[in-house]
């Protein structure tokens, strides 16, 4: 409850908050009775898909943080373990240098695409050998698509000026200047990906037993990893390909959660779907205020804010064994 009354008066404070201040009232009055005025315009055409950006890339990288440190059984665990940023961005980076796409709503789907390919290489070379896919393989396997793929994109970004520029922007993170239609083209992903994430608790908790434990309780370890691998790469790619690669979140956000509520992936993956838009949206309206009326990128804050509290949550608390 304390998560939910804190989201809600994120969302207010995000609506409100920005180079023109916005009362409670006029918000109210925004949504509800819109008169073509203005600060209407900004509140609808604006703020509010702003605030709907962050709230689905917060779920998106919470949840997907949340399922790749139960799958690997690895703390530091985050998105990019598995190379699906590294896809996504090498899927925009190609739509741009060399498909010649420049739209937001045409190189998403390249990101999306790219965190596919990704993921399906990454499961293809974790599930060789007779053991199958086992966490080290899959971690091992992300590593190296991670270092391929990035050096694809890197000679891609060198050789063209134009992508370059864009590149920088995008890399950054940031929660600005997506229109609605984009973000209600990628929500089935993401709502694919929350629910797939949401049932995959109970087995998540058997698999932390050990692979045998769950077989007797009647879940099948492969099939249970390769349902949390297609809602990390739904989740994952949706969220980069809206607001960039915005590192960091996948990683703390489920320690905070674990301290909350223990290690129970019932209890874990919810409260991690509440902790990271929070996360999210407190650091975009940091964001806005610190260098009004210019804007600091959203990636970029959450590093410097999540950095210490990081530190922070390593000396104070024992972090709970995955």
């Amino acid at each position: 409850m304390v998560c939910v009354v804190a989201l809600v008066s994120l969302c207010l404070i995000s609506i409100a908050v920005g180079a023109r201040p916005i009362g409670l009232g006029e918000i109210w009055q925004g949504i509800v009775q819109p008169g073509g005025s203005e600060i209407d315009a900004i509140i609808r055409d604006y703020r509010i898909p702003r605030t709907l950006l962050g709230l689905l890339v917060g779920v998106g990288l919470g949840l997907a943080g949340a399922l790749m440190q139960a799958l690997t059984r690895n703390p530091l665990a985050d998105p990019g373990l598995l190379g699906i940023t590294s896809g996504a961005s090498f899927g925009i980076v190609f739509a741009i240098a060399v498909a010649g796409v420049t739209a937001v709503h045409g190189y998403i789907w390249f990101a999306f695409a790219g965190a596919l390919l990704a993921s399906t290489v990454v499961s293809l070379l974790g599930g060789l050998g007779n053991a199958g896919a086992t966490p080290v393989k899959l971690a091992i396997a992300g590593i190296a698509m991670t270092f391929l793929l990035g050096s694809f994109t890197s000679a891609m970004v060198l050789s063209d000026a134009q992508t370059l520029n864009r590149y920088r922007f995008w890399s950054a993170g940031s929660l600005a200047g997506q229109p609605l239609e984009i973000i209600t083209q990628l929500l089935p992903f993401l709502v694919a990906g929350t629910l797939l994430a949401l049932a995959s608790g109970p087995a998540l908790n058997s698999l932390a037993l050990g692979e045998d434990v769950a077989v007797s309780l009647g879940h099948r370890p492969r099939l249970v990893r390769l349902r949390g691998m297609l809602a990390i790469t739904l989740l994952t790619g949706a969220a980069v390909a809206l607001a960039g690669p915005i590192v960091f979140v996948g990683l703390v956000v489920p320690h905070i959660a674990r301290i909350l509520v223990g290690p129970d992936q019932r209890w874990l993956l919810p409260t991690a779907m509440l902790i990271a838009p929070i996360l999210l949206l407190a650091a975009d309206v940091l964001g806005r205020v610190v260098a009004r009326p210019a804007e600091i990128q959203i990636g970029i804050i959450v590093v410097f804010l999540g950095v210490p509290f990081f530190i922070y949550l390593v000396r104070r608390h024992r972090l709970t064994e995955l």
